[in-house]
């Protein structure tokens, strides 16, 4: 198997977690405050990073220093607004608004750095946005609250292009710390300005906390970073927004949800997306081209 098809499963594996943690969240931060929640997620994840290889911290430069606080800022600010949408609008509206980043990732990659976008890879684009509306939408409005959640999309979408720039040659397990560190370092802010931090209340809540800190996060994001010093950031993008599928699928499994033709039909369609990109061709038979920025 091409290294390239390991990386497409492991980011399909990442897409996986994160349904699971967005299942387990949901209980989780009805009884504690979203940042303080982020806040001890994201410190047991550096921590757990940190005991696991303890020398990691002396592999950190200069250069991942400044790319972790840039991408780990990307990646708080979408967390961070996609809330702020979240108490504003609805969580179907808010769902489908995120998955704005599927379009945004090639748009930012084209417009900052000349990335490609090939035929195929737009066809898969259009059918995972489709997807994404088939899973998430009852109805649509315009609201000016929702343009939070456009922004959200727009720094998930510069997360994926700037990992898929910084992440090549570097080194990913050092790379991933500090962004999680930043993270980290935002949501405790948000908690001591929000009135202070309360801790998990029940075995329930810290099972959530401990689930999402390690194979949500820790493994995660180590190994999405991995998988984009590989692949390319569009097909990334179409890849992760399967979270959304998976998230309805194991909500239908333990009981959250129950399977309906929405859910069929529109994992069906985010099925294709990811085989459409995916699907060999003359023109992927090598790998695109990462551009280049100095450190």
């Amino acid at each position: 198997m091409k290294k390239t098809s390991w990386a497409s499963l492991a980011i399909l594996a990442v897409a996986i977690t994160w349904g699971a943690a967005f299942v387990l969240m949901k209980d989780a931060i009805n009884n504690q405050p979203f940042n303080d929640f982020l806040a001890t997620r994201f410190t047991l994840a550096v921590l757990v990073m940190i005991a696991f290889r303890p020398s990691v911290l002396k592999a950190i430069d200069s250069a991942q220093l400044k790319h972790g606080v840039i991408l780990g800022t990307l990646l708080a600010g979408g967390y961070i607004t996609q809330t702020i949408g979240l108490e504003l609008t609805t969580a179907a509206i808010t769902g489908f608004i995120t998955g704005l980043y599927v379009v945004l990732t090639p748009l930012i990659g084209w417009m900052m750095f000349g990335n490609k976008i090939n035929k195929q890879l737009v066809v898969g684009i259009v059918l995972a946005f489709t997807a994404l509306g088939v899973l998430t939408l009852n109805g649509l409005s315009i609201d000016v609250n929702q343009l939070w959640v456009v922004l959200c999309a727009l720094l998930f979408a510069g997360h994926i292009v700037g990992l898929s720039v910084w992440s090549p040659g570097k080194d990913v397990y050092a790379l991933t710390l500090v962004q999680l560190a930043v993270v980290a370092i935002y949501s405790w802010a948000g908690a001591m300005l929000d009135g202070g931090y309360d801790p998990p209340v029940n075995g329930d809540g810290w099972f959530a906390v401990i689930f999402t800190a390690v194979f949500s996060t820790a493994v995660a994001f180590l190994v999405q970073t991995w998988a984009q010093s590989i692949m390319d950031p569009s097909r990334v993008a179409i890849f992760l927004t399967t979270e959304v599928l998976w998230t309805a699928v194991i909500a239908v499994l333990v009981g959250q949800e129950v399977l309906g033709f929405k859910t069929v039909l529109g994992g069906a369609i985010m099925v294709a997306a990811m085989l459409v990109v995916e699907w060999p061709t003359k023109a992927s038979k090598e790998l695109p081209i990462q551009p280049r920025l100095v450190d």
